[in-house]
């Protein structure tokens, strides 16, 4: 028989079989559950980690908030809209008039009949869905709005406490427009349904719309409008939150004098029209005429144009520009001593000063400490050194940016630049095992001092090798969670781990985790939900995961801590501090609002970028627009547990108590922080760089200075940086004019706008203690005319002596110059400026540092090998006339000097302990050396020798059971004041 085929011939297609059809419906099962199961997998792994770490009700709260908020206005909505729909199909005409449109309309109604209630209740579920989606983003406000605290402060316009700004007035706009879109949705609905049923009519003879569907949408439009009413009002308070751009403030914001006079007044006249508009509309089912209404909203929206556009524009116009600076003037000073007050900088405290060209040996005792402390040690340049220095394997490296902190007690404590020996997993042979168990963690921290080098530039390490050894003694060095373990790691059990080399043998030391932390992979259940995680199918099957294994993930330590308090923003900069036998990671988390009346908003991203930023690779929030800020939260991590611990360290900040208020539990009291960990927390750097980026302008707290705008400062661009970018603040140890004592400050400098001399020298206190957070302005008088850093940075490069060496340094362009920190310092009365000089030879690994630029004043530019020689030539070795001034109590002023003698001795019939007569010699050595080294000139020397000196006084004063210590003759004792001879000894 010939087969069938051909062009001509039409194969049958008839329904698929029954082993189709089943097949097809299987596929179809398969696929839902496995959408399922991919949801659950992220719930169920998310909710396995907060109870891991034991931030569990972080994770609850959040969810049935979520949950309260979906179900109740995604319930809200869908009854709302389904109960419209409802009443439009109730209120249909019984008959419809015989016309071509509904005609053909029948078909649809016909149609639509057998479904209607499915259509109805489908349609309102979707539509709840939908709203309950977008509720359910809301969470921050909700919790916010339900555990607001008061600020204690109120707005200077319409007396409200911050807290209707900040938590209130939130989540009345949330609800307003939540009914906004419910009466939108609901009309729009309910007017198809009106035509689709015949009650609103385009065409044909007689009346438009049946009166039942008159009525209706008359009862919506003036619902409509109603809410239109509530929105004038709010809006009326909604004025002390409104943003522009005003006098160079690009986020000013706050009422001014148009607002207060103009558009106040016109909001409060628009919600009683809009109120009388309402209810002509819910008069027009009785009047059975829409004329009234229609008049209402007409009259309305003239009133919005005329009274809420042109009369404002008139006032603007005619009042306000003919004489702006005494209108505006009240409230430009509301602006400023809100905007102070947000950002913590209303205690700034500035001061004159008119830097010195030159100095002498008595106006350089008091900065002894600030000299000896000078960092040379760039954190952001030596990370190389360290890496080549101190990697040991391949698998390790160091972050690009190293830290800053203080270590050890009395003379010994300087600032030391940190480092953790990371994880790379760049370094190793690439597979899931080596991935994923055997290279799980970094190992040891390496330290080297700030302020010293070797004498072939390198850093001078106080703790290094590996296992690390030195000054930091015995603590658990496995870096399980850093900055650059970004992978998950699967440990525990009877997995054995690479843990380091051994430098005797050469072989790998192996280790199995024992530190707790992670989710067990014992449960099926849970393997599977994290092989869908993860997206590896091995983590169901592989045998290399044992009995007691655990999952680790979510590593880094901004990680973490951003997880289990959503609602801070946290510091860009985490840093690693060695305590109590621990590595822990330490970060400062903020908290914020937007709703600060008066106060300028800021752009958290723009305010914190620097020329490190990309170096560090990430931002402080980067789109956030904030009014208020607190350093609210020091947080850690332990390296090795990854346990995070919150900490409140801002008791007055009452974002911070409402947060706490909504997760009861999570942040510890400040004095559960502990005693070790104290002396190494600082003042955050993306605080401090918010701060120095409003205090450029509103520095001035004059309003008729402000509006002239003739004193506007600027952060410096790097001058040895090729980004563009300001300059970031450095950490330093210094000592402020008004100060007895250097301490452990975060610094900077301004320029004035488009201006290249210095206009200021900002300094806070970083030093947890009394004074801590205290904001130091240096101004420079108008006759100073101190170089600001590129200028400075100028001066380095224009001298000939200078670039002669240079040259040679590059040798002939084999090797590349990197400049290091250009500090800057008062000091001596007058303004040093220090910048370490980096040369990377062709082919190297890692710069060293060669030389140290100097400037003090205009002409003394130095260019030296060492910062001692820099440091003589810019001070023209002043010859010394008195003695060294030993470092007073601070608050007391400084102690006069004499001519030294003999030491002191005890009182008649006294006895010397073998403490007190080790201080006492202690204190007699220390005294010794500052006189050499002062008579040398060697600055650094003479500091780090009055710091032995008042050690070993302190150390005196103990030993005698705290009587007044005896100390070198022609030395003060501590504390002593006013002038002529020293008090008597004892």
């Amino acid at each position: 028989m010939p087969e069938r085929s051909g062009p001509g011939f039409r194969r049958r297609v008839g329904p698929p079989s029954r082993r189709a059809r089943v097949a097809l419906l299987t596929l179809g099962v398969l696929a839902v559950l496995f959408l399922l199961f991919v949801m659950f997998a992220g719930f169920w792994t998310d909710w396995l980690w907060f109870r891991s770490v034991h931030f569990s009700s972080v994770f609850t709260t959040q969810l049935w908030t979520k949950i309260g908020l979906f179900g109740v206005f995604g319930l809200l909505m869908a009854v709302i809209v389904g109960f419209n729909i409802w009443l439009a199909h109730r209120l249909r005409p019984p008959l419809s008039a015989m016309s071509v449109e509904q005609q053909s309309l029948d078909r649809y109604r016909s149609g639509l009949a057998p479904f209607k209630r499915w259509a109805l209740i489908g349609v309102s579920l979707v539509i709840g869905l939908v709203a309950g989606a977008a509720a359910s983003g809301q969470w921050r406000t909700w919790l916010m709005w339900t555990n607001s605290t008061s600020f204690g402060e109120k707005d200077s316009q319409f007396g409200m406490d911050v807290s209707f700004y900040a938590f209130d007035l939130p989540f009345y706009e949330f609800v307003l427009g939540f009914a906004f879109s419910a009466v939108i949705v609901s009309l729009l609905t309910s007017a198809l349904v009106h035509y689709l049923y015949g009650g609103l009519r385009l065409q044909g003879p007689g009346r438009r719309a049946s009166a039942g569907a008159q009525g209706h949408l008359a009862v919506l439009l003036g619902v409509f409008v109603l809410l239109k009413a509530v929105a004038y009002w709010l809006d009326r308070y909604a004025l002390a939150v409104k943003t522009g751009s005003y006098k160079g403030v690009s986020g000013w914001t706050g009422l001014r004098y148009v607002d207060a006079n103009a558009f106040l007044p016109a909001k409060t006249i628009l919600f009683f029209v809009a109120i009388i508009c309402a209810v002509l509309f819910f008069l027009t089912p009785i009047r059975r005429t829409w004329a009234p209404a229609l008049i209402g909203l007409g009259l309305m929206v003239l009133s919005a144009v005329l009274i809420g556009g042109l009369y404002p524009a008139i006032v603007q116009q005619f009042q306000v520009k003919p004489n702006e600076q005494a209108k505006e003037t009240p409230y430009i000073q509301k602006n400023i001593d809100a905007t102070r007050q947000a950002y913590g900088i209303a205690d700034a405290q500035t001061t004159q000063y008119t830097p010195q060209g030159t100095t002498n040996a008595d106006a350089l005792k008091p900065d002894a400490q600030t000299i000896a402390d000078i960092r040379l040690l760039d954190p952001n340049v030596v990370s190389p050194a360290f890496q080549s220095l101190e990697q040991q394997r391949n698998y390790y490296a160091f972050p690009n940016t190293l830290d800053v902190d203080r270590y050890g007690t009395g003379q010994d404590k300087q600032d030391s630049v940190i480092g953790l020996r990371e994880l790379d997993l760049n370094g190793v042979q690439r597979n899931w095992i080596n991935d994923h168990f055997k290279y799980t963690h970094g190992y040891g921290a390496v330290v080297a001092k700030g302020n010293q080098v070797d004498d072939k530039g390198q850093p001078v390490f106080t703790e290094s090798g590996l296992p690390a050894t030195g000054t930091l003694g015995d603590y658990q060095q496995r870096i399980y969670y850093g900055e650059k373990t970004t992978t998950y790691s699967i440990v525990g059990g009877a997995n054995k781990e690479i843990d380091y080399t051994d430098p005797k043998t050469g072989q790998n030391a192996e280790y199995t985790y024992s530190g707790g932390s992670g989710v067990s992979l014992d449960n099926p259940l849970t393997r599977a939900a994290y092989a869908v995680r993860f997206t590896e199918p091995q983590i169901l099957y592989a045998g290399a995961i044992t009995d007691g294994a655990k999952v680790i993930y979510n590593r880094t330590p901004k990680e973490r801590v951003e997880k289990v308090a959503p609602w801070l923003s946290i510091d860009a900069d985490p840093y690693p501090v060695v305590q109590d036998g621990r590595v822990v990671w330490v970060l400062d988390g903020y908290t914020t609002s937007d709703g600060f009346p008066f106060s300028s908003k800021t752009t958290l991203g723009a305010a914190t970028k620097d020329s490190l930023t990309n170096q560090r690779g990430e931002l402080l929030t980067a789109a956030n627009q904030v009014n208020y800020i607190r350093n609210s939260v020091k947080a850690t991590v332990d390296a090795y547990t990854g346990e995070v611990k919150l900490y409140q360290w801002d008791d007055k900040d009452p974002v911070l108590k409402t947060w706490m208020k909504a997760f009861p539990g999570t942040v510890e009291p400040k004095a559960d922080i502990p005693q070790t960990l104290l002396p190494h927390l600082r003042y955050p750097q993306d605080m401090f760089k918010v701060q120095r980026d409003l205090l450029g302008q509103y520095h001035v707290t004059d309003a008729n200075s402000f509006f002239n705008g003739s004193d506007i400062w600027q952060v410096p661009v790097d001058p040895s940086s090729d980004t563009k970018q300001v300059q970031p603040p450095y950490y330093v140890t210094v000592r402020m004019p008004d100060t007895n004592t250097a301490n452990f400050s975060l610094t900077s400098t301004f320029v004035p706008n488009q201006r290249p001399n210095l206009a200021a020298f900002m300094a806070v206190n970083a030093d947890p203690g009394d004074d801590y957070g205290k904001i130091r302005i240096l101004k420079m008088t108008g006759e100073s005319g101190a170089p600001g850093p590129g200028l400075v940075q100028s001066k380095f490069n224009s001298r000939q002596e200078v670039a002669n060496q240079i040259f040679a340094l590059k040798s002939g362009g084999d090797a590349e110059l990197e400049y290091g920190n250009l500090l800057t310092l008062p000091v001596g009365g007058g303004l040093l400026n220090i910048e370490p000089v980096y040369v990377r030879g062709r082919g190297a690994k890692y710069p060293t540092m060669q030389k140290v630029l100097a400037v003090y004043g205009d002409d003394n530019v130095a260019f030296e090998d060492t910062l001692e020689a820099a440091l003589k030539k810019v001070f023209g070795g002043a010859p010394p006339s008195t003695t060294p001034i030993v470092p007073s109590t601070p608050g007391t002023g400084t102690a006069p000097t004499t001519t030294p003698t003999a030491p002191a001795t005890p009182a008649p019939g006294g006895t010397i302990s073998p403490e007190l007569q080790k201080a006492l010699s202690d204190a007699e050595k220390a005294y010794g050396d500052s006189q050499t080294a002062f008579k040398n000139g060697d600055w650094v020397a003479y500091g780090n020798a009055q710091k032995a000196l008042g050690d070993a006084l302190k150390a005196a004063e103990a030993a005698r059971g705290g009587s007044p210590a005896p100390t070198p003759a022609g030395t003060p004792a501590p504390g002593a004041t006013g002038g002529g001879s020293p008090s008597p000894q004892p």
